[in-house]
């Protein structure tokens, strides 16, 4: 697949700064949902980029250190108790749209793709469905962002090593929900997310245990 196929079209039109975004986050019971923003230069090559779930962790950090020295970017982060609030769609949105602000802080940017979120801005925005596979875009965006949050998932690791964040990053596997019922809640989890709802309903990760 061309993954310059989007931004292709748009050159063809006169529209040259280009912003890519996408998310990292929303199905983990714990820690914040990450978004990035990325404008690439003209001619930019990185041989390999793809949506950030389809990269070994090694490949996605070469990638992000080389992205983030070559490109425009931000990155915005919605905590937990926001989630919470407004709920996960909606904290992956404003995520998005405070990376995007951040970047037009830097440039004027012409035009948005995301990873199939409909964002209401001032400049055209083009959602599209599975954008991190075929936006190059949206791509780095997809690696900035996984690895941000990746990052600060390490630094709460090392606070509280016995959930093992460094290994799920928060997601629910079982050995992070068996983690929940031996240790308890710390801050930072999501409280509106099914096992850790019926954690604080009933002492269990898991309902009729």
């Amino acid at each position: 697949m061309d993954l310059w196929q989007y931004e292709n079209k748009l050159h063809e039109q006169g529209i040259h700064i280009i912003g890519g975004t996408d998310e990292a986050g929303r199905g983990p019971l714990f820690g914040p949902v990450v978004a990035a923003c990325v404008v690439l230069p003209k001619d930019f090559e990185l041989e390999g980029l793809n949506d950030s779930k389809k990269l070994s962790e090694k490949k996605r950090n070469q990638f992000y250190d080389y992205l983030t020295k070559n490109t425009i970017y931000a990155v915005g982060i919605i905590s937990p108790e926001e989630i919470d609030q407004i709920n996960i769609y909606e904290a992956s949105r404003k995520a998005m749209i405070k990376a995007i602000k951040q970047v037009q802080r830097q440039i004027n940017v012409e035009y948005i793709l995301s990873d199939a979120m409909p964002i209401q801005l001032d400049i055209p925005v083009m959602p599209i469905i599975k954008g991190d596979a075929k936006s190059m875009s949206i791509a780095a965006a997809s690696v900035i962002a996984k690895v941000t949050r990746d990052q600060i998932m390490y630094e709460i690791d090392k606070k509280h090593p016995e959930y093992g964040f460094k290994n799920h990053k928060g997601y629910p596997t079982k050995k992070h929900m068996e983690a929940i019922e031996k240790y308890g809640l710390i801050d930072g989890y999501r409280k509106t997310y099914g096992p850790v709802k019926n954690y604080l309903e009933t002492g269990h990760c898991k309902k009729g245990k």
